[in-house]
């Protein structure tokens, strides 16, 4: 069953949560299961959204979550409980 664009940008910010809130884009991209364009994609989109942000840490490039992408998590995991509570 195919992942919908909600669901895949859950599982990157997760990913990116999961990950100490600290992660590689390389490392990201294989977690992501996703082609290297498409992640492009939509690595793009969470950025100009301010979902994530890069951080330079000793020359090295790092993804980390900025605060509406942890508000983003949150509200997912409500949307996901009320579903289940409803058995919708």
């Amino acid at each position: 069953m195919k992942r919908g664009k909600l669901e895949i940008i859950k599982d990157l910010l997760k990913t990116i949560q999961e990950n100490n809130n600290s992660i590689k884009a390389t490392p990201l991209l294989r977690k992501s299961n996703l082609s290297t364009s498409r992640f492009k994609e939509y690595f793009s989109e969470l950025e100009k959204k301010g979902f994530v942000k890069e951080i330079n840490h000793n020359g090295e490039k790092f993804l980390s979550l900025n605060e509406k992408g942890f508000k983003f998590l949150e509200k997912y995991r409500t949307i996901i409980d009320f579903i289940d509570e409803f058995e919708l």
